[in-house]
C-alpha cells in the first residue's frame, strides 16, 4: 500500500511542509496521526524561525549558498544547473565523510541516489534568515539564471567596468568567503566569523524569537525540551509566553498521542505493546497531575490567538478535537484517562475516522496490520532537537579561533 499526497492549489511553504512529512514517514513516532501538526508548526515557527524537522547542522546554511554562488560564477546555464548542482551536493557528502563527519550528514547512506538534497531542505530557512535574496522557489531560481547572467552583463562595459545601476544578487553579499578548496576538507565546524555571521542573520531577521535569544547570550546545552533549558528563567517576552503555551499543549496532547497507540496495540492484541503504552500513559498522567495548577490557569483563548499569530490554519473540527481532549484532561483528570475513560477512547476513535475515513486503522483491519508498534507517540518538542543542534553549532563556533 502506497501513501500519496495530492493538492491542487498550494504555496511554496505548504509544498515544502508536505515534503517534510514524506521524509518523516521514515520515523513513525514523529508522524502527525491526530491532525494537530498545524498548531505544533505555528509555535515552532514562532520559537525557531527558519528551521525545519529535517535540517541537521548549522553550516549547511553556508554550504548551500556557497555552492550556488560557484554555479553562478561559472555561469552554468539554466538547462544544466540542476544536474551540475546535484553533482556538487553529492561531492559535498563525500567530502564530509572523508573529513570523518558522521552526525548530521544529509545523504550519508543514499549518496548518489539521494532524492532530497540539502539545498532543498534548507531553501526556506535561507530566505527566512535573509541569506537568500531570491524570493522564488528553487526551480524558479534555476530557471531565472540565464536572465540573471544577461542582466549583469548589461551593467558592465567591454572592460568589465560598471556602467550604472545596482547589480541584483540572489544571495546576501555579506556572506562569509568560501574556504579554499571547498568542498574538499569540509566539516561542520564553524569558524568564529561564520558563526558570527549566522548569529547576526538570525538576530536581524527574527529579533523577537527564542532562537535569536539563544544564539545571542546563552551557552550550549543538551535538553529534551526548550522549557528545560538551564537559562529558561532568563527568557523574555514574547517567546516566554509562547513557550508557556507550547509546553502546556505538548504535555496535554501527549496523552492523546499515547492513547491512540495504546488502542492500536489492543486492537492487534499485542500485550507487550499495550502494557508499554499503558505505562507511558501512567507516566503522562503523573506529569500532568503535578502540573495541575498550570493547566487549571491556562488561558486557552490566548493560546489559540498565539497559534493564529504563528500562521496556524486550523479547521473547526481540529479545534473542537483539541479543546475536547483538553477539557477531558481538566474535568475527568489524567488518571481517569490513563485508567481507560470511555469518553477519551471514543474521542480518539472518532478523530481518527474523521481524518482517515476508510483508512482509519481502528476501523480497517487491513490498515491496522500495517502498524508497526508506534505511530506519532513522541511528545511534541517544536523542532527543539534540530534548533538545539544548530544553536550549539553556532555557539561552539563563536568560541573558536577564526
Amino acid at each position: 500500500m502506497t501513501a500519496t499526497l495530492a493538492w491542487l492549489d498550494y504555496s511554496e511553504r505548504d509544498r515544502r511542509r508536505a515534503l517534510d512529512v514524506v521524509d518523516l514517514l521514515r520515523e513513525p513516532s514523529t508522524v502527525d496521526e491526530l491532525g494537530i501538526g498545524a498548531v505544533r508548526d505555528a509555535f515552532a515557527d514562532l520559537l525557531f524561525p527558519g528551521t525545519s524537522t529535517i535540517q541537521t547542522r548549522a553550516r549547511y546554511f553556508l554550504f548551500v549558498p556557497w555552492q550556488n554562488l560557484e554555479l553562478e560564477r561559472l555561469r552554468v546555464p539554466s538547462r544544466q544547473v540542476v544536474a551540475r548542482g546535484r553533482r556538487a551536493e553529492i561531492e559535498l557528502i563525500d567530502a564530509l565523510v572523508d573529513s570523518k563527519e558522521r552526525e548530521g550528514v544529509i545523504g550519508i547512506q543514499a549518496r548518489k541516489t539521494l532524492k532530497r538534497l540539502p539545498s532543498n531542505v534548507y531553501w526556506t530557512g535561507l530566505l527566512a534568515w535573509g541569506i537568500r535574496r531570491f524570493r522564488g522557489s528553487q526551480p524558479q531560481y534555476y530557471q531565472s539564471l540565464d536572465g540573471f547572467y544577461a542582466s549583469r552583463r548589461a551593467l558592465v562595459d567591454d572592460d568589465r567596468n560598471p556602467v550604472g545601476g545596482v547589480p541584483s544578487t540572489n544571495w546576501d553579499p555579506n556572506l562569509p568567503g568560501v574556504p579554499r578548496g571547498f568542498p574538499k576538507g569540509a566539516t561542520f565546524h564553524l569558524t568564529a566569523a561564520e558563526a558570527g555571521y549566522l548569529r547576526e542573520r538570525i538576530i536581524f531577521s527574527h529579533r523577537d524569537s527564542l532562537l535569536a535569544f539563544l544564539v545571542e547570550g546563552c551557552e550550549p546545552t543538551e535538553t529534551a525540551f526548550a522549557w528545560e533549558h538551564p537559562q529558561q528563567g532568563r527568557f523574555r517576552e514574547p517567546f516566554r509566553e509562547q513557550l508557556l503555551h507550547a509546553r502546556l499543549f505538548s504535555e496535554g496532547m501527549h496523552g492523546a498521542q499515547l492513547l491512540y497507540n495504546r488502542l492500536l496495540a489492543e486492537a492487534v492484541a499485542n500485550d507487550e505493546w499495550s502494557d508499554s503504552f499503558g505505562a507511558a500513559m501512567a507516566d503522562w498522567a503523573a506529569l500532568v497531575s503535578r502540573r495541575s495548577a498550570a493547566f487549571a490557569g491556562w488561558d486557552r483563548r490566548r493560546f489559540w490567538a498565539i497559534a493564529v499569530e504563528g500562521g496556524a490554519r486550523v479547521t473547526r473540527r481540529t479545534r473542537e478535537f483539541i479543546d475536547g481532549w483538553l477539557d477531558l484532561v481538566l474535568d475527568a483528570g489524567p488518571a481517569a484517562i490513563a485508567g481507560g475513560l470511555k469518553d477519551a477512547r471514543q474521542l480518539i476513535v472518532q478523530r481518527e475516522y474523521e481524518l482517515k475515513v476508510q483508512r482509519a486503522r481502528l476501523q480497517n483491519r487491513q490498515a491496522l496490520l500495517l502498524w508497526r508498534g508506534d505511530a506519532g507517540s513522541r511528545q511534541m518538542d517544536y523542532r527543539w532537537a534540530v534548533a538545539q543542534t544548530i544553536v550549539n553549532d553556532i555557539l561552539d563556533g563563536l568560541g573558536s579561533d577564526a
